[in-house]
Order: C-alpha cells, then structure tokens, then sequence
C-alpha cells in the first residue's frame, strides 16, 4: 500500500483510533452483555501495555493518527492505563487523548490521568435515578459515577462529556431530567440511539428510542435549535439549548448514519484492527507484531485493513448480521 495516511477506497482518512485496552468491565448493562457476564479474553490473548503502545507510536508517527481514545470494556480497570496514556501524550505530533469510561474508579484515577496527558472523558450514564441505574446497570453504583464526574471537572479533564442510551420503557421518560441535570454542572450530553452490538442479539429497531423521538421529548421543556458550526467527522447532530451556551448532541448512528465522514479505526485488546464498528471482518496485528515484524510491516499491514472499509456499516440492508463480537469486546 506505499506511504501515507489510513485511506479507503472512499476516500476517507481515519484519523481517530479508538484502542479497547481490556473487554471486562464492572457493569452489567442491559444492552451490552447479560447479567452472568461474558467470558474475558485468555490473558496470553491481549496486548501487553509495551504492544499497545506501539502500534498507537505506529498509527500517530506513520498513518496520521491525530486522536487516540482507549475504551473497554471499561479501561479503568486496565492496570497500566496512566502509563499508557502518558507514553501516548509524549508522542510527537502530540495526538488528543481521552477515555470513554463508566467512571466507576474515576474519583480516585482522575489526577492521575490528568498529570500522566490525558485531555478528556467521555462518561456512559443513562439515568441519574438510582433505582434506574441500578435496573440498567445491575449494580447500584450511581453515586461512585456522579463522585467520578465531578473529579472529572476538578482535574481539568473538560469538558466532561455524558453518553446516554435511552431504553423503551425503562428511561425513555427520561431524556429532559438528564439534559437539565447535566447543564446545570455544565456536562456536555450526547443521546445515542441504540445499536445492534448487545452479547445477546437482542437488539431491535422497533424497540430502539429513535433520534426524532429524542428530539421531539427534549422540545417538550428546551427550545433546541441547530448548531452553527460544521459537523464534519463529529457523529452526533449538536443543538444549542435555550440560545445557549449549552448544548445537546445526538448520535443517530442507524436512523441518521454519518459514515460517508466515517474518520474513525479500532484497535481491539488482543491487537485486531476493526476499519467500522459493525465490521464483521478483523486484521491481526497481534500475530505480525509477536512475530518480529517491523514497523514499517506494522504500518502497512493497518493500511491494508483501512483500503478495504465499506462504504457504510449497512444496518438496513436485509443481508445485515450483527458483528460476531459485542460492544464490551470492540470497544466505542
């Protein structure tokens, strides 16, 4: 594939790497994995922080890598995340780093991420009612995520960023108690619709809270109107709430898909590269990079699995089967 930036056949560079540093997580989410849980990856299996931080060092110096997001699972129970995260923050040119996180162990993590580089987070909260989240989530931890938030803010990691997936029936109510919870501690929220990425396939459309649903019960109490700035590669459609200066976004991502800006790659825990979300095919660079390869071999083997990307990620083609691994084991 020569020199160069992590091109397709469309046209698209990615230039924002979402790396899974483990599939565990701490939760139990309805949507995401079922209640026993899942079985972990073997250990053998997964990158090793040495290994993570080389194929990052890869995408950033060779493939014009300018983000680097870890994921999980829940990357906070990923040991060496502060080491990772500060070797990452030290490359040249510098990439934006940031975690998606449940924010469980944040309150005592957020100083530490913040001296080792990191510059944000994104945070999972679908409902700030106790009994709901504990539904959700089966745990009853909502007071360890609001105490993560708010050492969020205090170490400088802004602005804070709130994902929200609305359930039918269980949250659904819900969407303008959350947007005032969240603009009154200056939080930024992003609605997404739900997609087809649960362990137990029991997703459907007709179940999923649509964007225009979402919409249409924020303007029940706020006044939303489009945000001026361009979109470009940002999956979610922002909203200027009441004239602002806050805002709402949401990632309509199977009603409203946005792929044709697609600008996003996934490197997942045990060192596949996924070139879309609902990818049912991988490339492995685990096997490449334990077998001696160089860099350069690294760089080229990335470009390869980024030229074969698809135009979209074709939820509403009759043809579509979901990806054989779930949310908690791709990472967002």
């Amino acid at each position: 594939m020569g020199t160069g930036l992590l091109l397709d056949t469309f046209g698209r560079a990615a230039t924002d790497l979402r790396v899974s540093l483990t599939d565990r997580c701490n939760l139990r989410c309805s949507y995401c994995m079922p209640a026993e849980g899942l079985d972990w990856m073997p250990t053998p299996e997964v990158l090793t922080d040495d290994e993570v931080v080389r194929l990052i060092t890869v995408a950033v110096e060779q493939l014009g890598v300018r983000e680097v997001r870890f994921t999980g699972g829940e990357p906070l129970l990923r040991r060496g995340l502060a080491d990772i995260v500060r070797r990452t923050a030290a490359l040249e040119p510098r990439p934006d780093t940031s975690i998606t996180t449940n924010a469980l162990g944040l309150a005592r993590t957020a100083r530490t991420l913040a001296a080792a580089g990191l510059d944000r987070v994104n945070v999972s909260l679908d409902t700030v009612r106790r009994a709901d989240f504990a539904t959700i989530t089966r745990r009853d931890r909502l007071h360890d995520v609001v105490a993560g938030l708010e050492a969020a803010a205090a170490a400088g990691l802004g602005p804070v960023k709130i994902n929200a997936v609305l359930l039918r029936g269980v949250n659904d109510d819900q969407a303008a108690e959350l947007l005032g919870w969240c603009l009154e501690r200056g939080y930024e929220l992003r609605f997404i619709e739900q997609m087809p990425l649960d362990a137990q396939h029991g997703w459907s459309r007709e179940a999923m809270v649509t964007a225009e649903e979402i919409l249409a019960s924020l303007s029940e109490r706020f006044l939303l109107t489009p945000a001026q700035e361009p979109r470009g590669s940002a999956p979610a459609e922002l909203f200027a709430v009441d004239g602002g200066p806050g805002t709402v976004g949401v990632i309509a991502s199977v009603t409203r898909p946005f792929c044709g800006d697609c600008d996003r790659v996934r490197l997942t825990a045990d060192g596949q590269i996924r070139n879309c979300l609902f990818a049912r095919e991988e490339s492995d660079l685990r096997g490449a990079l334990r077998a001696g390869a160089d860099d350069a071999e690294l760089a080229d083997r990335w470009r390869t699995a980024m030229w074969g990307k698809r135009a979209g990620h074709g939820i509403d083609d009759l043809s579509f089967l979901q990806p054989g691994r779930p949310m908690s084991a791709i990472g967002g």
